[in-house]
């Protein structure tokens, strides 16, 4: 099973993949076609193999008949590609190709329609998400606010002894500790400085 896997990860794709860059370095037409041909081909044969590994793997010499599918397809004596994209593929998809492209015309439209409607219900899951998390939040927000407003009450000293309101003790920052004279004072100084 090891053994397949690299066989045909080097001789069903890389193998192939450097002769396509080759072809695209060369810009030779026929290149291009060949191997076009090839890409066409595998990829279906990698779709069906994809169900006849379900059903096929207990059959013997299964992984060994499909090792040898893929060097016929890529032999130049045999062109299996080519033969098989001329005989079969290209037929069948010349008179589908209407329906073919109807159906994935249809098919871009659904996705995109069910795209719309999945981003406005995951638009709207993630509103209620962040309303929830926020009326969450402000409930914390609330009490955290009400812890402060209690912490600042405590620093207001009640004078028992007057029967005036209690003096609250203000902050400052070092900058605003010193005093700066009103604007009343400094007039009064600058003019009775003139005086």
């Amino acid at each position: 099973l090891c053994f397949f896997f690299f066989s045909r990860l080097i001789f069903g794709t890389l193998y192939p993949a450097y002769y396509s860059y080759k072809a695209v370095k060369s810009k030779d037409i026929k290149e291009y076609v060949k191997w076009m041909m090839y890409w066409i081909i595998f990829a279906l044969f990698t779709t069906a193999e994809t169900f006849t590994d379900i059903f096929l793997c207990w059959f013997p010499f299964y992984y060994e008949l499909k090792i040898a599918f893929v060097a016929w397809l890529l032999s130049p004596y045999t062109k299996g590609s080519s033969l098989l994209y001329r005989k079969f593929v290209h037929p069948t998809l010349s008179s589908k190709e209407k329906e073919i492209d109807d159906c994935l015309v249809q098919a871009k439209d659904r996705s995109y329609d069910a795209l719309v409607h999945f981003g406005k219900r995951g638009l709207n899951v993630a509103a209620t998400a962040a309303v929830m998390a926020a009326s969450k939040g402000q409930g914390a927000l609330s009490e955290r606010l009400r812890s402060f407003s209690m912490q600042d009450l405590s620093t207001i000293r009640g004078d028992s002894s007057s029967t005036g309101p209690p003096s609250v003790t203000v902050r400052t920052s070092s900058k605003q500790s010193q005093p700066k004279p009103s604007r009343s004072a400094s007039e009064g100084t600058g003019s009775s400085g003139k005086r």
